[in-house]
């Protein structure tokens, strides 16, 4: 059984940067795509980026991937989502996903290309 569990969220400053981690327990790590999406308050669940199982990652938009990064660690079974230059608007529950299918090489946008999904983790941004 495949379990996965964020952490790193918290409360920080308009301009911070932040890491969000996310350890994936069960199936070949290896194998899996690794998404990021987040929740802000009032709104639908977003996507903001991912990784594949060799490691090329996309983004939602410019305004993320000019200041986020999302890399993963197969030896820890952790992918990370490293945000800086937070801005009030990146306020949000951010969840860790893991792509419905192995070796997966195309692009992720969207919810339904994965299928596990953690707790979350909440990011609180005071501006």
């Amino acid at each position: 059984q495949v379990q996965v569990v964020e952490s790193g969220g918290g409360l920080v400053q308009a301009g911070d940067s932040l890491r969000l981690s996310c350890v994936v327990s069960g199936g070949t790590f290896s194998t899996m795509g690794l998404g990021w999406f987040r929740q802000p308050p009032g709104k639908e669940r977003e996507f903001v980026g991912a990784v594949t199982w060799s490691g090329t990652s996309t983004y939602s938009g410019d305004s993320v991937k000019e200041r986020f990064t999302v890399w993963r660690e197969n030896d820890k079974r952790t992918v990370y989502l490293e945000m800086n230059s937070l801005k009030p608007e990146d306020a949000a529950f951010y969840y860790c996903a893991v792509g419905r299918f192995p070796y997966y090489s195309g692009t992720y946008y969207d919810e339904s290309q994965f299928n596990y999904w953690g707790q979350g983790t909440q990011v609180t941004v005071s501006s």
